[in-house]
């Protein structure tokens, strides 16, 4: 039974850990092309960045409980119902990604009273204003896409993402440097470049989605009959837990930045890299959590539970091998990888020993990312809800604190209880998960 649903896990989260890779390249192009600004202007992205990702999940979680409902309606042979939850999802997360962008303009201005160091504080702030305004493309994007993942139409999406990163490269170059007579504007650059491609894919999706024959039959254009509240209170009712899930994660990691941020602009860089580095192999965790979800939904769907056991704790068997192998390369090329952010011989060396951490919290990294695709695909949301909160902020941040200055390891001490954090959180997202469908 586990090969066959392994299999199957592979075969749906390969299109969506390539898209995931494809929207971290940009973060992954915007910090190589800013660290050549300067360590300044690496570390202002690492606070722009830090905080705006904090508004960012919440549109992201809001923006998936459009997958696990859709996927469950095609299980169950429902196909117009996945169009329905489409259109209200769509009215649901765009007045969520109007309600973010101005959260996010108000939001910069804390960076004023974060004690940061004084060079970075402004293009920190005007970068993440420019950001903000990227959320109205991006959960327009996330609506189509998450609808996408729901009817396993996969590969467009990835393919738009790739595109993506060439017109983030390319307005970058004109912007961050002042190519073809743009003015210079480094940092702001970045996040024009950001704002731009996310307006293409947005573009692009709605446009394959509306157009692909094989949709059809899901009714995925934009013909409203009503406005469905109680749809729209069940979207909401998965959709905010998550947004909290995944606050409470990465508000730990923004944590983490501003307290790394007290210790220096070296070590505040170092920090930034390692993250970005870590990121790349969460995406692929991510992309196995999205497929466990769509699985786990689908044999919902059709009412058997063997098969949604089977379905979850395969992909988090598949994680776990795929995250291994990514533990295995950070400690390799340890030495290699921060030098192609910068060449800063301290920055190198913090990151180098911050990368043997990043390998060790591998394994729970991905358990937990999948643990939280999986619940969510059978609609389990509050209890894991409040479980992340405890992992990360009642247990997590704390003890990085304390081993950061109280135990005076520094930097890696703040990386130690971020271990801590993905450890306890993937033990109780698989308990969970085994109640749950026992």
């Amino acid at each position: 039974m586990y090969p066959y649903h392994i299999k199957q896990t592979i075969r749906l989260s390969l299109p969506i850990i390539v898209g995931q890779i494809g929207q971290l390249t940009m973060s992954v192009a915007d910090n190589v092309m800013v660290g050549r600004v300067g360590a300044d202007a690496l570390a202002a992205a690492a606070i722009g960045n830090g905080l705006f990702t904090l508004i960012m999940v919440v549109g992201l979680g809001i923006s998936m409980a459009i997958t696990p409902l859709t996927a469950m309606a095609m299980g169950a042979g429902r196909d117009e119902d996945c169009g329905v939850v489409l259109r209200q999802g769509l009215l649901v997360n765009m007045i969520a990604g109007i309600l973010l962008c101005a959260a996010t303009f108000a939001g910069a201005q804390a960076i004023r009273v974060l004690d940061q160091p004084e060079a970075i504080v402004e293009p920190a702030v005007l970068y993440m204003k420019v950001l903000g305004l990227s959320m109205i493309p991006l959960m327009l994007f996330q609506s189509y896409r998450q609808f996408a993942e729901g009817v396993s139409f996969l590969k467009p999406a990835m393919i738009i993402t790739l595109a993506a990163n060439l017109v983030n490269i390319f307005v970058n170059w004109v912007f961050i440097f002042g190519n073809l007579g743009a003015p210079a504007l480094g940092l702001t650059g970045a996040g024009i470049a950001t704002f731009s491609s996310r307006v293409f894919m947005a573009g692009s999706l709605v446009t394959v989605v509306m157009l692909a024959p094989s949709l059809k039959r899901f009714d995925p254009g934009l013909r409203y009959k009503k406005i469905d509240i109680h749809l729209m209170k069940r979207l909401l009712g998965i959709g905010i837990p998550g947004a909290f899930q995944y606050f409470f994660e990465v508000s730990a990691f923004a944590g983490s930045s501003i307290i790394v941020g007290w210790m220096g602009v070296r070590e505040l860089a170092a920090h930034q890299i390692a993250l970005n580095l870590a990121a790349i192999s969460f995406m692929g965790a991510m992309g196995i959590s999205a497929a466990g979800t769509i699985r786990v939904s689908n044999a919902l769907g059709r009412g058997s539970n063997p098969d949604v056991r089977a379905a979850g704790f395969s992909a988090v068997l598949l994680c776990m091998g795929f995250m291994a192998l990514a533990g295995t390369v950070f400690v390799l090329f340890r030495q290699i990888l921060p030098g192609f952010y910068v060449t800063d011989p301290i920055v190198v060396e913090i990151t180098a020993f911050l990368l043997v951490i990043v390998a060790f919290f591998q394994l729970s990294d991905g358990t937990q990312a999948v643990g939280i695709g999986i619940l969510r695909g059978i609609t389990d949301m509050k209890i894991p809800t409040l479980l992340t909160l405890a992992a990360y902020w009642i247990i997590g941040l704390p003890s990085g604190y304390a081993l950061a200055f109280w135990a005076g390891l520094g930097i890696y001490g703040v990386w130690y209880g971020l271990l801590i954090s993905l450890t306890v959180s993937a033990l109780l997202m698989m308990l969970r998960f085994h109640i749950r469908t026992k």
